[in-house]
């Protein structure tokens, strides 16, 4: 296929893929789905290897929020059944750390639920980053803390974080349909301020929420232009009590093909798999480590993720490594930079988009299909000599009578067969139209299947008596 050719060379290079290649990846069918993902799979591979980077959530404040995002649990007014505290202490969030790291996780992301941090709040997450520091002094922290005002991301960095996440989530034409509370503008200049303090900028979206191709996209595009280190891909959880339950949009291919794309638009970033693998990639998430490089461990901030151990076994199984605490998880050229999606000299800006490769052209030139010549000749009589009139009149007679005979039966057999091409064509076409019911119901089958049973609320680690899942 010339589209994934151009793709992982143009990948290789780090070039920008156009809009148009990418909308291509997101088009492909199902029958293309493990060629896609081999194409996506070598650029994977020469930035990443076969290294698998584990992250482990810590959520740090849960439920209560003011905002009033659809695809969230812990949205304003949500009666959703989640945990719901407030603050963690320190000693506590660190103790739900070291659940992690101890199951190979390198990277801890502390979560809490709200607007944004007061200036108290960000003092807390300082101490509790000191106190994760104290024990793990190697260890990644990223916070995620909603929208930040003046001075903080500077506050996070000097206490010791290394990253800041802050998704987009969807396209800026499409935000307004999912949150009123706030605005894209606002989610974009909290990850500038990230970039801007020194903090490595974690930015992604959310796959399934009734979005187009066309707004994945766009906000992928969004994404490489903000040039975030790492791009986490989750796919809706659709949990009861959220206005977006009923969403299920999403098959294990589909996500397969998102993944890709976003391999393609941004090759040496670190990909993460983040929530809703388990609800909606199901037993293709193997597949799925061939285009990210990161993953989270165990559970997600308000529902219940795979086990850690079924996720170590998966990595092993499929041929991957988990990537060790002193490996860099970053390509050399971004690590030395200090970041930088693509942009390398000579290649343009981060997230210039340029012809830069070739594009696959077709000529359609159909030549004498269906094309009918007439036989000429046919049904010429001579007359035999040697008759007398009569006998010539009365073989004309016959022959008249024999010639209308056989036109009518001509004509009869051409109603036959006119009748018989008819019911052919009518049989054809109710087989036809039978097979794209049949293919539309398979279709809304895998759209319709919601997979609610796969889903389930946190009811053990942080917040709880019980043990995390790590």
């Amino acid at each position: 296929m010339n589209l994934l050719n151009t793709l992982v060379d143009k990948g290789l290079r780090r070039e920008t893929p156009t809009r148009e290649e990418a909308l291509a990846v997101l088009a492909t069918s199902d029958d293309d789905v493990l060629d896609v993902v081999a194409a996506a799979g070598r650029v994977r591979r020469h930035w990443f290897g076969r290294r698998v980077k584990l992250n482990y959530l810590v959520n740090l404040k849960s439920g209560l929020c003011p905002e009033d995002c659809s695809y969230c649990s812990q949205r304003l007014g949500s009666d959703t059944g989640i945990l719901k505290y407030s603050w963690l202490k320190p000693e506590e969030a660190s103790k739900a750390a070291a659940a992690g790291l101890a199951g190979g996780a390198k990277r801890v992301c502390l979560v809490a639920s709200g607007r944004g941090p007061t200036d108290r709040d960000v003092e807390r997450v300082a101490g509790t980053i000191a106190a994760i520091k104290e024990r793990h002094e190697d260890v990644e922290v990223c916070a995620c803390l909603g929208l930040l005002s003046e001075g903080q991301a500077e506050r996070l960095r000097a206490a010791g974080a290394d990253a800041y996440n802050h998704n987009l989530n969807t396209s800026e034409a499409t935000y307004g349909d999912i949150t009123t509370t706030h605005t894209y503008a606002d989610r974009v200049d909290t990850v500038r301020k990230a970039h801007a303090a020194g903090l490595s900028a974690c930015s992604g979206l959310i796959a399934g929420m009734g979005e187009s191709d066309e707004d994945l996209v766009d906000v992928v595009f969004a994404l490489r232009a903000l040039d975030p280190d790492s791009v986490p891909v989750n796919f809706l959880i659709p949990v009861e009590g959220t206005p977006l339950a009923a969403e299920w949009n999403l098959t294990p291919q589909r996500c397969l093909r998102i993944l890709a794309m976003v391999r393609f638009v941004c090759p040496d970033v670190e990909v993460r798999i983040a929530g809703g693998r388990e609800v909606h990639l199901r037993t293709l998430q193997p597949l799925a480590l061939h285009l990210a490089n990161s993953i989270f461990l165990g559970d997600y901030l308000t529902t219940e993720g795979q086990a850690g151990r079924a996720d170590l076994e998966m990595i092993a199984d499929a041929g991957f490594e988990v990537e060790g605490a002193d490996e860099v998880t970053l390509p050399a050229h971004r690590a030395a930079a200090g970041g930088g999606c693509g942009a390398h000299e000579g290649a343009g800006a981060c997230g210039s988009h340029g012809d830069g490769g070739a594009r696959g052209t077709h000529g359609g030139e159909g030549a004498g299909c269906g094309a009918e010549a007439g036989g000429a000749g046919c049904g010429g009589h001579a007359g035999a000599a040697g008759s007398t009139a009569a006998e010539s009149a009365a073989a004309g007679a016959d022959a008249a009578r024999t010639d209308a005979a056989r036109t009518d039966a001509a004509r009869t057999d051409a109603a036959r067969t006119d009748a018989a091409r008819t019911d052919a064509a009518r049989t054809d076409a109710a087989r036809t139209d039978a097979a794209r019911t049949d293919a539309a119901r398979t279709d809304a089958a895998r759209t319709d299947a919601a997979r609610t049973d796969l889903v389930a609320v946190r009811r053990r680690g942080a917040g709880t008596d019980l043990a995390p899942n790590a």
